[in-house]
């Protein structure tokens, strides 16, 4: 019997058709328009995974008003550095969103951003001295010299009608706002890219493909082993490049890879849903992202929001996300993912972070054993008037977090994007959750100059990541008129609020 299996050579190989394959594989096709690219996609469609839109917050953690990324110290004070960084890198996706939608590589932009403000609420009176020592620590910088804070209950009313419906003037409450904010469709801008992206010569997507096995070559090559879900057919694919960035089910294709940077991380899957409103009097009444504080052990996924978003070109009001447990890595994973994924590398760190991180195994078990009656109190907090008549609960998308050891060889769970690179630059692979997507063109550009040193560095590609990202190499927090120039560009392109 004849070997028919289907053999192909490439420069790169991406696995998974989410926004960080798209971005990957679009910024290396304008650095170097002839290079040879295959993507595989174990689903049938681009994005249905963590990039969709009912699977991700959508907010474009911009950390406008996550307040998870501006944790209070022991001594009462706020570092803003964690949330500076992340609002530059949402700065650089907006400018090359905007170029792309320039050079007519994306459809319009009102398919995938929106403008919609960001806001921050809070209440009881520790909870409004620490709004008001985040927004003095955060709006001193130019980033986020837009900022508003408010205790005033009239402007509050104003900002979140829905919000402060049922509310006493005499509750000590207080919110910061943030005008320039936007909607994400991730979903949607993922398939826009990898609609231009295939149609370019050199560059091929294969859906319902499975990898299998990887392994590297001693000449440093790559061999994937992948099969066809739908037909049986098995494939080979040599390649110099591999980009894994399928989500959850990164870990398990890290673990196949069998490199030394990958021993010792392991996953920890978190679940999630949504409650969606149903009654379009009540959708219509709130235009806003409203962000409160976590409860105590929760995964920065499950910071509690009040959502207003466009999905599919009607307007959604959700709130949660409710966290849970799940074996599963991905939403369309198998119950056997975790168990699958412990091996004698990573045992230690999963357990010493699974003794160090109690207090989130309290909160996913009192998640899990939630009642109906329990979600609509919770939404209650923020939205005092609702009626569990107007909402259904919705499955939302799965996360791995990220376990890896510690200094001490023990192991600590990473609440954050994790990329593991290869010594010599042949694999790179994704872990991990927020800000993810946001952040997904600065990730992709760190990458590539890891992984495409030499090319990297040459004028030519200089100059094309200065025309795709005006403000490369240079901080924008530290630059407030260049700052104001980029905003004011890319809000004319992408049709938002400057």
């Amino acid at each position: 019997m004849s070997d028919t299996t289907i053999r192909t050579n490439s420069e790169v190989v991406l696995i998974g058709a989410g926004i960080m394959s798209a971005t990957l594989g679009l910024i290396l096709k304008e650095l170097q328009p002839d290079l040879k690219i295959e993507i595989y996609e174990r689903l049938d469609i681009a994005a249905a995974e963590s990039s969709d839109a009912w699977n991700n917050a959508g907010t474009g953690h911009s950390a406008f008003c996550e307040l998870n990324y501006t944790p209070e110290s022991a001594d009462g004070s706020i570092d803003p550095k964690k949330a500076i960084s992340i609002a530059e890198s949402f700065e650089i996706s907006r400018q090359f969103w905007a170029y792309l939608v320039k050079q007519n590589k994306v459809p319009s932009p009102e398919n995938f951003i929106k403008s919609i403000p960001h806001l921050s609420f809070v209440w009881g009176e520790k909870n409004v001295d620490y709004l008001k020592k985040r927004f003095e620590a955060l709006h001193s910088n130019p980033i986020f010299k837009q900022m508003v804070f408010s205790t005033d209950f009239s402007e509050l009313s104003k900002w979140m009608p829905l919000v402060m419906e049922g509310r006493k003037d005499s509750d000590k409450v207080a919110a910061t706002s943030m005008a320039i904010g936007t909607d994400v469709n991730f979903g949607e801008l993922t398939r826009s890219i990898f609609g231009y992206l295939t149609k370019l010569e050199g560059v091929t997507i294969h859906f319902n493909h499975e990898v299998q096995k990887l392994k590297q070559r001693e000449d440093k090559s790559w061999r994937i082993k992948i099969t066809d879900l739908a037909s049986g057919q098995k494939r080979k694919a040599y390649t110099k490049f591999v980009f894994i960035g399928a989500g959850g089910g990164s870990l398990p294709l890290l673990e196949k890879a069998d490199v030394p940077e990958g021993k010792g991380y392991g996953g920890f899957p978190v679940s999630g849903q949504w409650l969606k409103c149903t009654n379009p009097e009540v959708i219509a009444k709130h235009q806003a992202k409203v962000y409160g504080k976590a409860s105590v052990g929760a995964p920065p996924m499950s910071v509690p929001h009040i959502d207003s978003r466009m999905i599919n070109g009607e307007r959604q009001l959700l709130f949660g996300p409710f966290a849970g447990f799940s074996t599963r890595f991905l939403k369309n994973g198998s119950y056997s993912d975790l168990p699958l994924s412990i091996k004698s590398d990573n045992i230690i760190p999963m357990i010493a972070a699974g003794i160090k991180n109690i207090p989130l195994t309290k909160y996913l078990i009192e998640q899990v054993r939630q009642s109906p009656k329990d979600r609509i109190n919770a939404l209650k907090e923020y939205v005092p008037g609702a009626k569990s008549k107007d909402w259904v609960l919705e499955r939302a998308g799965q996360r791995v977090q990220v376990i890896k050891k510690d200094e001490k060889g023990g192991g600590i769970l990473e609440f954050g994007t994790e990329v593991i690179t290869t010594a010599d630059g042949s694999l790179s692979v994704l872990l991990g959750a927020s800000p993810g997507a946001s952040t997904a063109v600065s990730i992709m550009v760190d990458l590539i100059g890891r992984c495409f040193k030499e090319q990297f560095e040459t004028p030519e590609w200089q100059e094309k990541l200065k025309m795709m990202i005006p403000s490369y190499g240079q901080k924008l927090n530290d630059n407030p008129i260049l700052l104001e120039e980029v905003r004011k560009e890319t809000a004319a392109v992408l049709k938002l609020n400057n």
